[in-house]
């Protein structure tokens, strides 16, 4: 068991000293109980516990016709029950004694209520292992519970860990760098294609545009959204798909009658296109872009290989070329630095930068691995309650 009284979080997290004293304390509950359960055994309680619920619900069912003295039937039926039901507990069965005596209590001529207070206060030992039982389950809900919330907290501050180490890293950072170096390339491509895809949808046909949108949602890295398949199948099966995003968009504002002067299945239309119309009125060059800040090196350098083989599809050579050129950009011995500073002069507000300047992310830092510490500790001496005994 832990020692509660060496272990503490100081001012690093009290969240963590909090459950790890509650563990504590549901170990040492553990502890007291086992020391009891073992005398017994947990199957012999779990029988002595079902026995006492057999019982109560004897009582509920006969008490009132067993004391009924015009209910001769009723009395004659629970004393049989009840003897049954005490010469088949097992011989081993934990205070097997305290349902004899019930038992005997009953053997009368006539049964009143005194007689079934007198069982009960018969039955009490067998209904203290039945508690017994009973708090046996609870406090291993409890500890399972207690240790669930310490592992938790610990994931918890383990994000946290990770993102001051973050920002200590970008307040390494070269702030005053010229980021236009890459900055200025990107923006170019990513306008450019912007522009192309613009074209793309008010222009080229439907069926075209979303074989674009399927080639890219092909390639994982580029994280696009696969077009509706019902939608992806009705422009390439129906002439309306020689029309642009932009013209379908249009006729799925028109009424059926409206709509039939165009396309020859209006309800079909309404249902693979006027039902998509979220979908194709959001559809942008998103994914096809760099954003900024860019990625690591070897990160854009994929993309763009992957962008590439999509962008060709339908862009001028020059986007593709501008795309070249981004992807060079990774080549550049001085590209991680400068991506490392456009990140995070992108990430670090002032609050975080003046924080790195006083020395406050430093000493979150530490107090997050002291919590960390004491959590890791606090659940290597709780191990999980299959790795118990009992």
């Amino acid at each position: 068991m832990a020692d509660t009284t060496s272990r503490t979080a100081g001012d690093g997290d009290e969240r963590a000293e909090s459950l790890i004293a509650d563990l504590d304390a549901a170990d040492t509950e553990f502890e007291r109980l086992r020391e009891r359960v073992d005398e017994y055994g947990v199957d012999a309680l779990d029988r002595v516990a079902g026995a006492c619920e057999q019982v109560d619900r004897l009582f509920e069912r006969y008490e009132d016709r067993a004391t009924d003295y015009d209910d001769f039937q009723g009395y004659v039926e629970f004393q049989d029950t009840f003897v049954e039901f005490v010469a088949d507990l097992p011989e081993d069965l934990p205070a097997r004694d305290a349902f004899e005596a019930a038992d005997e209590t009953f053997q009368r001529s006539r049964l009143k209520e005194k007689h079934f207070e007198q069982a009960r206060e018969d039955l009490q030992p067998a209904r203290e292992l039945a508690q017994l039982y009973q708090d046996w389950q609870d406090v291993r809900q409890r500890y399972s519970d207690a240790r669930y919330a310490v592992a938790q907290r610990l994931e918890t501050i383990e994000t946290r860990i990770a993102d001051l180490e973050q920002t200590l890293e970008w307040g390494e950072a070269d702030l005053g760098a010229s980021v236009e170096r890459l900055r200025d390339p990107i923006e170019t491509y990513d306008g450019a294609v912007r522009e192309a895809f613009t074209d793309l949808r008010r222009d080229a046909p439907a069926r075209e545009t979303l074989d674009v949108l399927a080639a890219a949602a092909d390639e994982p890295l580029l994280d696009a959204r696969r077009p509706p398949s019902r939608l992806l199948e009705y422009v390439h099966e129906h002439e309306v798909g020689e029309e642009s995003v932009t013209k379908l968009l249009e006729y799925a504002g028109y009424s059926n009658s409206k709509l039939s002067h165009y396309v020859d299945d209006p309800a079909a239309f309404q249902r693979c296109v006027a039902a998509n119309e979220t979908y194709l009125d959001r559809l942008d060059a998103g994914s096809l872009t760099v954003g900024w800040p860019p990625p690591a090196a070897e990160e854009l350098r994929w993309w763009a290989d992957a962008a590439e083989s999509v962008v060709r599809r339908f862009a001028p050579e020059d986007v593709v070329a501008a795309l070249r050129v981004v992807r060079e950009l990774t080549h550049d011995a001085e590209y991680g630095r400068l991506q490392t500073a456009a990140v995070a002069r992108a990430e670090l507000g002032e609050r975080e930068r003046e924080r790195l300047r006083n020395g406050a992310v430093e000493a979150d830092l530490a107090a997050a691995r002291e919590a960390r510490d004491l959590l890791v500790s606090a659940l290597d001496e709780h191990p999980p309650l299959e790795d118990r005994r009992t």
